[in-house]
């Protein structure tokens, strides 16, 4: 938003064109006690001047009093489309005082997290036309999985619709199912429960550590029962779960664990790429991960078993080996070849992506490392973060500001979002609530705020977040 050149109704026409001059904009905003009332443009001034008005007139002889504003807090995208149309929009609180403005010269809003498309994206997209393979065939699906199993590390690689259905894969392609247990987070996207709830199984929600938001493997023996089949380890905004105790109470009680790397794409545990592990490892790249193909995922399998089921199921239940026959029921759960074409071009530049997360990261900690209101977030001992998301979490002491803290961010036009909310609160999962408490899942939801890690933000950019944030601590607390 812009610095607003503003003046009285009763000025005269001479001073409104001296701050337009000095603007550079050439356009002014006329204000009667502090309301904005009518707005002008030097060309108005101009056109005046031609129709006999003195420069000696007052402002509102010549003010155009049918102007178009929007109210403050409008969406960026409302904003976006408005501008469409007009070149300068005032922006305007309830009393109908002008607090803001923006051209279609200079907004721009700060995304959370923006896809970058500037390597081979378009080349291999018109390609897939060109050739006419742009649905589930071509050559695009197999390059994809080949050049993110030669990155992860891990040879059995299946590309998917979307993560969500890799979840649900690797569970059903695992046997989990009817009368099975699976024990998972009660801090992580939605998904996680959901693929646990669509294969028949039951979902036990268990608490995270209370300094890296991942699953609390201390829990996870006192929840084991002769029904459970399986761990979910979710590695969360791009730290990775501690999966060397998680692995070994896995093969104590001869459980499955299958790791969501949703968000950890770029992620290292022990100088291996997290989903090599687990006995299933699943991957999103919906338009806000560290690479995108609009919709997409990638199932990866320790065993070569697994991998051949959950490419049958995913593809109807078809026979491998004789076409329209169908061995199982299955999903159609497939990648088409436009998004692996995207995927491919995206997979080349990952180094260069996870380079600028971990750089973004960096900045942001040298602003905010010596503001004690704030918790950071960070490697570990063996865990390099891709840093996802830029997700701090405020003192317990200022956790009630965080929802006015996040409006006061979105209206300086910097998209953030809140921690997710714990799953055991909401209406559809209230039933698998535990008897033990989860206070650090309630904790964090509270007090977390993720912060924008677009590849391609600035320097001065990340500064203004960061400024604007502190900002917003201090009004709340002050």
């Amino acid at each position: 938003m812009n610095k607003i050149t503003s003046i009285d109704s009763n000025s005269i026409l001479k001073d409104a064109l001296s701050l337009m001059n000095k603007d550079g904009y050439g356009v002014c905003y006329v204000l009667q006690k502090n309301k904005l009332v009518g707005m002008m443009t030097d060309g108005d001034i101009r056109r005046s001047l031609l129709n006999g008005i003195s420069l000696t007139d007052k402002v509102k002889k010549v003010m155009n009093k049918n102007f178009f504003s929007l109210p403050l807090g409008t969406s960026t995208k409302k904003i976006q489309s408005s501008l469409e149309k007009y070149k300068f929009i005032p922006i305007i609180n309830e009393q109908g005082e002008l607090v803001s403005t923006v051209n279609n010269k200079s907004y721009h809003n700060i995304p959370l997290v923006q896809p970058l498309f500037n390597g081979n994206e378009k080349k291999y997209l018109t390609e897939c036309i060109e050739t006419g393979w742009i649905s589930s065939q071509g050559s695009f699906v197999s390059k994809f999985e080949k050049i993110f199993s030669e990155y992860s590390s891990s040879p059995n690689t299946l590309a998917v619709s979307n993560g969500t259905s890799a979840l649900h894969l690797a569970i059903c392609a695992l046997g989990i199912g009817k009368g099975d247990e699976v024990i998972i987070p009660d801090f992580t996207f939605a998904a996680v429960i959901n693929a646990v709830i669509y294969s028949g199984a039951k979902p036990i929600i268990i608490d995270v550590n209370r300094d890296d938001m991942t699953i609390d493997s201390s829990l996870i023996e006192k929840n084991i029962t002769k029904k459970t089949k399986a761990i979910i380890a979710v590695h969360l905004y791009g730290y990775s779960s501690d999966m060397q105790k998680i692995m070994k109470i896995a093969k104590k009680h001869k459980l499955y664990v299958i790791e969501d790397c949703a968000e950890a794409l770029g992620t290292f545990y022990k100088g291996k790429h997290v989903g090599t592990e687990g006995d299933a490892a699943t991957f999103s790249f919906f338009g806000n991960k560290t690479i995108s193909t609009g919709e997409g995922g990638m199932l990866q399998f320790k065993r070569k078993k697994h991998l051949n089921l959950a490419k049958k199921l995913r593809d109807h239940g078809m026979s491998q080996n004789k076409r329209y026959w169908h061995e199982e029921i299955g999903f159609n759960y497939r990648l088409t070849n436009l998004q692996s074409a995207v995927g491919v071009a995206q997979m080349e530049r990952i180094d260069f992506f996870v380079k600028r997360k971990r750089e973004i990261a960096k900045t942001y900690d040298s602003y905010l490392s010596a503001f004690d209101k704030l918790s950071l977030p960070k490697d570990g001992k063996y865990i390099k973060n891709s840093y996802w998301l830029y997700t701090v979490l405020l003192d317990e002491s200022i956790s009630i500001y965080r929802d006015k803290i996040i409006s006061f961010l979105t209206k300086s036009d910097i998209e953030v979002r809140p921690t997710f909310n714990p799953l055991h609160k909401m209406p559809p999962y209230i039933k698998y609530k535990p008897k033990n408490p989860l206070s650090n899942s309630v904790s964090f939801s509270k007090r977390g705020i993720s912060l924008p890690t677009s590849i391609n933000m600035t320097k001065e950019e990340i500064q203004f977040v960061c400024d604007r944030l502190v900002m917003a601590i201090h009004r709340c607390i002050n």
